[in-house]
């Protein structure tokens, strides 16, 4: 048991210029914490990114770099700004230790320190930085959980446009994931992608306002039905909504913004060019060619080259060349998704 718990001591790192000052403090420490030692300031950083303590006891007279520009360097790298430092100095003045806090410490002990002040100062700031630790992965669990909800919301949202459209089945599964491998091509991150992924499959949702006599028609529409059927991007937006989410504020974007093409030509704002929002443009391809590779009550599915070079020749007219060009890239990879995510 003794065993265990010195194996996981807190560690101390004591950073004086003085060895007596080192080993005075050092002898009432170690029967508690492992200790670790630095002589002068870049020591002590170096002996803080090797040794990774969880505090440091840190004089302010030292050569060559001071305390209080060894907690700024301290604090401003993103390794060691967690660690707390408690500032034990032979200086007294409130300037000093207002000096010392402005830098970023946590304490400020004056010499000659007595052993049960410094033992409690540290048990104090250790305390302070376990819960500081505790609230941050919490507020980690708190905010993925919210991201996943939202992430469920957004899905059964998806399955609910399927309900309501001749297009069922996989269509947004497909194109979602040609939407994640085009923006990959473009250039986006990893991140982006993925945000990608999970915000294309709103596109459509808007047709839940949409009346079934125009959604399930199997003809051609009239000029008012038309103009009813080019209302679920708006639609989309909507239901969507204003949102502090990224995920569903790019998602009512995709839903506005899907059919609207690179020449102005399209729907419902006649948005041209880089007007037109990126997740919009990538949308527009990755559903267009599901679209035509895909079987419909009112046509055949197209071969995989005719698609493909039909959304080649739309390149500066329907579509952005640039995307249409990042889909060209991805074109292997999308036909594996497609053959995964075949209709039954």
């Amino acid at each position: 048991m003794e065993t265990n718990q010195a194996e996981f001591r807190p560690k101390v790192l004591v950073v004086d210029d003085f060895k007596t000052n080192v080993e005075y403090l050092r002898d009432f420490l170690e029967p508690e914490y492992e200790t670790l030692t630095a002589y002068d300031g870049a020591e002590a950083i170096q002996r803080a990114l090797d040794g990774r303590p969880d505090i440091v006891l840190l004089d302010v007279m030292m050569p060559r770099m001071d305390g209080y520009e060894v907690c700024r360097r301290f604090k401003a790298d993103d390794r060691l700004k967690d660690i707390p430092i408690i500032f034990v100095t032979a200086l007294g003045d409130e300037k000093d230790e207002a000096k010392a806090f402005e830098a970023g410490g946590s304490d400020f002990l004056t010499k000659p320190v007595k052993r049960v002040v410094v033992l409690k100062r540290i048990r104090t700031q250790l305390e302070r930085s376990d819960q500081m630790r505790r609230l941050e992965a919490e507020v980690r669990k708190r905010t993925k959980e919210i991201e996943e909800t939202r992430m469920r919301v957004i899905q059964c949202l998806g399955k609910a446009s399927e309900y309501r459209d001749n297009e069922t089945g996989h269509h947004v599964i497909r194109m979602s994931n040609f939407a994640e491998r085009i923006a990959l091509a473009y250039g986006l991150s990893a991140e982006e992608a993925r945000l990608y992924l999970y915000a294309t499959p709103m596109h459509d949702v808007g047709k839940i306002g949409i009346r079934d006599s125009i959604l399930l028609k199997p003809g051609r529409l009239d000029e008012e039905e038309l103009r009813e059927m080019r209302r679920h991007c708006e639609i989309g937006e909507k239901i969507l909504g204003e949102t502090d989410s990224l995920l569903l504020a790019t998602a009512a974007v995709c839903a506005k913004t899907h059919h609207e093409r690179w020449d102005g030509k399209g729907y419902p704002q006649g948005l041209a060019g880089d007007a037109i929002p990126l997740v919009g443009r990538i949308a527009a391809v990755a559903d267009v060619f599901d679209a035509l590779t895909s079987k419909r009550p009112y046509k055949e599915a197209w071969p995989i080259a005719r698609a493909a070079g039909e959304v080649r020749n739309a390149a500066g007219t329907q579509f952005d060349p640039t995307v249409v060009e990042a889909f060209q890239k991805a074109l292997e990879e999308i036909l594996v998704i497609r053959e995964s995510y075949l209709e039954d």
